[in-house]
């Protein structure tokens, strides 16, 4: 029997295009493609009908972006019951969002806030205009209107926004018997796999796992099974602070508390989830020199305009290359004509070395692993192992230049040894240039509370191209004023 050939270096990017998820994407895209091309209203229903009776609200979320935004809504319409629609909204895009709440009444919008968790509350009517915004708090049941509230207080990207205020909270000499009662009063509050315990002023004193509730009798007060919790942060603390605090200790919920070590919320593993999703695509987009967002299904003419800013900085980097280049044609000596067919390579060989300083960099600082002791140790080898790529190509090119002429074949009129000097050492330049501006940039952005992911992106890349491009030329002006 025959054995297939198996690759395991396959792409994980080529696996996720060719994940179930996405071949069921496919599917309903084409479903509701073909739902929406029908000719009469009568058939579209139909069809929206079925395809929201057959698939998941959750499938149908990400689905819907790839509809017209007049259509989204007959799609949230047709949902069968409102936690489908909740599980839609919360999963959707905020386009999707926006199209559905200019469809729908304040009531309705009321009716879908007031039975979802309060943080997926707040997210889902960020799409809305403050005055709508408004009436339908006042329309929301006060108690669940306040815990919104409390939450939209906080800054974006915070903890205090990340976090829900939902959750179970008990004294420590309350029994597992009477916490567990409480529990199963409360359907509707999420259990996120830890009960707190506080003291008698509200202060955090420790936590039970949901399995002490099971497994304890039910007589033993909390404070006989609680653990002292070793990890929380202040609701001003950063999603990246978050993100890595979670990551790291694998924590499956983590405590926000004030300035007074009141618990404020908990920050379950699911948003801090969702966190790592934005925070990727953000650093994608930054990286790739766009501010448009990745996931969202944005009209072509809105992905033009978010990019446009960033490429008019390489447009301008490029005509002062031109200008650059045009003043070495000034200068009398074919030797510095000939060295202009090499700018192409030193751009390209000095700003990969660059990139990969830069990227590697911004890893380890989106990734928690450049702390404030290793920076110093990571700055020199990012430094070493640029300098030492860009000396052994420098003589591999200028070698390469001299044996091509030793064979006769590089129709070079001038001395082969001045123009792989030349070559070596201005490609030796360049790389140093490059990699100084990969390894600081990055760290220079963190500093004034930048993303560093620029430094990965069009921008550096133009500026890059630009001084290796310099440094590269006056190198060669130097040289030839020697060698002459």
């Amino acid at each position: 029997m025959e054995r297939e050939n198996f690759n395991p270096e396959l792409s994980s990017a080529t696996s996720l295009m060719n994940s179930k998820t996405n071949q069921l994407d496919d599917i309903l895209k084409e479903k509701l493609d073909n739902a929406y091309h029908k000719q009469t209203s009568k058939v579209i229903l139909h069809d929206i009908v079925k395809i929201a009776c057959e698939h998941s609200p959750i499938d149908l979320a990400y689905a819907a972006s790839h509809l017209p935004p007049n259509i989204r809504p007959v799609l949230y319409e047709n949902l069968a019951d409102l936690e489908g629609k909740i599980s839609f909204m919360i999963n959707t895009d905020m386009g999707t969002r926006a199209a559905v709440f200019r469809h729908i009444s304040d009531k309705d919008a009321q009716n879908l806030i007031e039975q979802m968790p309060p943080d997926d509350a707040v997210s889902v009517m960020e799409v809305l205009p403050e005055r709508r915004f408004r009436r339908v708090m006042d329309l929301i049941e006060p108690q669940k209107a306040s815990r919104i509230r409390e939450i939209k207080q906080h800054e974006r990207n915070t903890a205090g926004r990340l976090m829900t205020n939902e959750f179970f909270a008990f004294s420590m000499d309350t029994t597992i018997g009477e916490a567990a009662a409480v529990i199963r009063d409360h359907p509707g509050i999420e259990l996120t796999r830890q009960i707190f315990v506080l003291n008698k002023t509200g202060e955090l004193q420790g936590y039970v796992p949901e399995r002490n509730l099971i497994v304890n009798a039910p007589h033993l007060p909390l404070r006989q099974v609680m653990k002292p919790v070793l990890h929380k942060v202040h609701a001003e603390a950063s999603r990246e602070e978050v993100v890595d605090v979670v990551e790291r200790y694998k924590l499956p919920a983590l405590p926000v508390v004030g300035i007074e070590d009141e618990l404020l919320g908990v920050v379950t593993y699911e948003d801090v989830m969702e966190a790592m999703e934005d925070i990727a695509d953000e650093t994608i987009a930054q990286m790739a020199g766009t501010g448009e967002k990745v996931r969202e299904h944005e009209p072509t003419w809105k992905r033009f305009l978010a990019r446009a800013p960033w490429l008019v900085v390489t447009l301008c980097a490029g005509i002062l290359n031109v200008g650059v280049m045009s003043s070495i044609q000034g200068y009398e000596g074919g030797i510095l004509t000939f060295v202009l067919f090499f700018v192409p390579l030193i751009t390209g060989l000095s700003g990969n070395i660059g990139i990969q300083c830069s990227t590697v960099l911004v890893r380890s600082m989106a990734t928690g692993g450049l702390s404030s002791g290793s920076k110093g140790d990571a700055i020199r080898k990012e430094i070493i192992i640029g300098v030492s790529s860009g000396g052994m190509f420098g003589v591999l090119a200028g070698l390469l230049v001299w044996g091509l002429d030793l064979i006769g074949i590089s129709g070079i009129e001038i001395p082969a040894v001045n123009v792989g000097l030349i070559v070596a050492v201005g490609l030796w330049g360049a790389c140093l240039a490059s990699t100084l501006l990969g390894v600081f940039s990055p760290l220079f952005f963190a500093r004034i509370g930048v993303d560093p992911a620029i430094a990965a992106g069009p921008i550096v890349t133009a500026i890059n191209d630009f001084l290796s491009m310099s440094i590269y030329f006056l190198i060669a002006l130097g040289l030839n004023a020697l060698l002459i």
